[in-house]
């Protein structure tokens, strides 16, 4: 599959990594000339949005209609310069990604997994959970898929709306990695019986 990454941050070059070595096709748009995001989007047949929250409606205009059609997975967390929530309880950034791009079908995905550990769905032999949330079931679909071909087991959590609810739980693993010295060796997993 051709995937496109809009950032080159961490976090689009652990999944780019990751999704590489399971066979796919990776390209990155960024602010980069020589790798635009439009070209990037254009290209992809699956787009990742993986830059900075405060950065979101700036790539989402240069996105547009190029994502019209193609599942796009929003990795972002809405995160103020405190690094509290700058969303949340009544929308999600998911769901502004939604607003700002009507014609892309959005996913929240990879957002509650530090991007050390992106790249392989796994922390050592512990495989971590991939929660996936959207409105379209096709494109739930295609972004489970691309979560076990990293090594996760994914979950999905419903609607674009459980966005509301997978966001704070990255505020919170990001909280218990930096502001509580635990690292980023830590991540999430469903256990179920």
């Amino acid at each position: 599959m051709k995937i496109a990454f809009i950032g080159k941050g961490n976090v689009g070059t652990s999944l780019g990594s990751g999704l590489s070595r399971a066979g796919h096709e990776v390209r990155y748009g960024h602010r980069d000339p020589k790798e635009p995001v439009a070209a990037a989007a254009r290209w992809g047949e699956v787009v990742f949005l993986a830059v900075p929250f405060v950065t979101v409606r700036e790539a989402a205009r240069e996105i547009g209609a190029l994502a019209d059609g193609k599942v796009l997975v929003d990795v972002t967390n809405p995160l103020d310069s405190r690094m509290g929530l700058a969303l949340g309880y009544t929308t999600s950034a998911a769901e502004e990604v939604q607003k700002l791009l009507p014609g892309a079908r959005v996913v929240k995905a990879f957002n509650t997994v530090f991007a050390a550990n992106q790249g392989s769905g796994r922390i050592g032999d512990e495989q971590l959970t991939a929660f996936i949330a959207g409105d379209d079931a096709g494109a739930k679909d295609v972004v489970m898929g691309l979560a076990r071909d990293l090594g996760f087991g994914p979950v999905d959590t419903g609607g674009l709306r459980a966005a509301r609810h997978l966001e704070p739980m990255a505020a919170m693993l990001i909280g218990l990695g930096y502001g509580m010295n635990m690292g980023t060796g830590i991540g999430y997993r469903l256990a179920k019986k």
